[in-house]
């Protein structure tokens, strides 16, 4: 993966490029970091079946010979529950109103609900355009898919917003999809350097690597109480350290992460010293600790610690 380089330059942008900044939002769960991870051609976003996996606005970069796309991930709109959730929606509504184009994205294999209102409703209040992405067609019941790209159609008719149906889990759509997005942006020059994909140090990437394994691992058993910190990482020539504490609320959640006898913690820290290596292109020797923080994402001062804070 490229990694953001300060010192790298950024050419001058041949005549009719086109560039901007392109809000993915939506409910949880309806798949905006494997739309993100599809476009940029790499895993850059990390994901998993349970709802709310994306916490940082993260920014993935798709450049082509005639165009540079910033896709900024945010987490998914929901009814926030504690200070963490409420950090989070605030963030995905700012980054409404401060794209230069909004994709929509929706869960077409379910039906039309209250959660995808709220979304519509929200982003009426945007000046910016907006493009509906209707995500997971490999998924609908084949009698029934008709009927849920009618009602989804229905809604944004009224506002008219174009609708393209695609699955970002296989691809199938996605370049007609790209090349919409792409004319619907204005001509300008290239932000980042064109062999770029995030804008986030490879330390981010990392924690959410680990986090990521950890969703995928415990699922509901440990939700989305956990926090990663890369607390030191030492190269060397032969192997990269990586050594990170992982952070719960609960004591029960400790005893879950790190299981009997080690079983799950030695488990978790495999399938992310694995992804990590992938990240890096190199050999890594990768450390877990866990600890317990009562009640860390009712707390401001610990939210901003473990990096989540509103964005301006």
């Amino acid at each position: 993966m490229d990694i953001p380089n300060t010192t790298a330059t950024i050419p001058q942008a041949p005549p009719d490029f086109r560039s901007g900044f392109v809000a993915i939002v939506g409910r949880p769960n309806v798949g905006k970091s494997t739309l993100m991870n599809q476009l940029v051609g790499q895993k850059i976003a990390i994901t998993s079946p349970v709802a709310q996996t994306t916490r940082n606005r993260l920014q993935g970069i798709v450049t082509t010979p005639t165009c540079q796309m910033i896709l900024l991930d945010t987490p998914g709109i929901h009814k926030p529950h504690h200070e963490l959730g409420r950090v989070l929606v605030k963030n995905a509504i700012q980054a409404i109103h401060s794209v230069d184009l909004i994709v929509f994205l929706v869960d077409s294999s379910a039906t039309l609900g209250r959660g995808d209102q709220f979304v519509v409703d929200l982003l009426q209040k945007s000046d910016g355009p907006v493009v509906v992405g209707l995500n997971k067609q490999d998924q609908q019941p084949p009698d029934q898919r008709e009927e849920l790209n009618a009602s989804y159609e229905t809604l944004t008719e009224d506002h008219g917003w174009p609708c393209f149906k695609f699955s970002a889990l296989t691809g199938e759509g996605l370049s007609d999809f790209q090349s919409a997005l792409e004319t619907r942006l204005e001509p300008g020059p290239y932000y980042y350097p064109p062999d770029l994909v995030t804008d986030q140090p490879e330390r981010f990437i990392m924690g959410e690597l680990i986090r990521e394994q950890i969703l995928l691992l415990t699922r509901q058993e440990v939700p989305h109480s956990v926090a990663i910190a890369i607390e030191k990482v030492e190269e060397t020539p032969q192997r990269t350290n990586v050594f990170a504490a992982i952070t719960v609320e609960r004591g029960s959640q400790k005893g879950i992460i790190i299981g009997q006898k080690g079983s799950m913690l030695q488990a978790i820290g495999s399938a992310a010293r694995q992804q990590i290596q992938k990240l890096i292109s190199g050999d890594v020797y990768l450390k877990l600790f866990v600890k317990v923080e009562p009640k860390w994402r009712q707390s401001r001062q610990q939210l901003l610690e473990f990096g989540y804070r509103v964005e301006e």
